[in-house]
């Protein structure tokens, strides 16, 4: 709704100061001949355009009114492109930026996914390879028992005396 407002005052503001523009040559000449040639107007003649009676009743009061008024419009159109400028500048920064969290958020996302893929390989590698069972927790430890680790002794077997 603010957005509508906006160009329509914008579009007013333009408005004027065209009106203002072009009425402004019409003004000065008030003492000379006008002609209408189709959808224009000229100060000379033109074939199959038509002369017009210009009457401007304007008082000075009127005519300084209507510069006051023009002017105050230019300043206007000139406050509401600062406000426009202001506002484009601020949506690309906006703009910008979201396209930058979104880059970070798709590198992070393809790391995480990466980095679950490689620890389903490692996985899928361990559950694949036969695993060697350690003398510590197979049965062929009981029968060949593993070298103390304090050095290389030889138990005796205990001697069996009779007697």
């Amino acid at each position: 709704m603010k957005r509508k407002t906006r160009v329509s005052k914008t579009g007013a503001a333009l408005i004027l100061i065209a009106y203002g523009t072009f009425w402004m040559p019409a003004v000065a000449q008030a003492g000379s001949e006008t002609y209408r040639c189709g959808n224009t107007y000229t100060d000379r003649p033109c074939e199959g355009g038509r002369q017009l009676a210009i009457d401007d009743a304007r008082t000075e009061a009127d005519r300084r009114a209507a510069d006051t008024a023009t002017r105050r419009a230019e300043a206007r159109a000139d406050q509401l492109e600062r406000i426009r400028l202001s506002q484009e500048k601020e949506a690309y920064e906006r703009s910008r930026r979201s396209a930058h969290d979104a880059r970070q958020a798709a590198i992070a996302e393809r790391r995480l996914a990466s980095s679950e893929r490689l620890a389903q390989a490692r996985a899928r590698k361990l559950d694949a390879e036969p695993h060697k069972s350690s003398p510590r927790f197979s049965g062929a430890a009981k029968e060949n028992p593993a070298p103390a680790p304090g050095g290389s002794k030889k138990r005796r077997k205990p001697s069996s005396s009779a007697g």
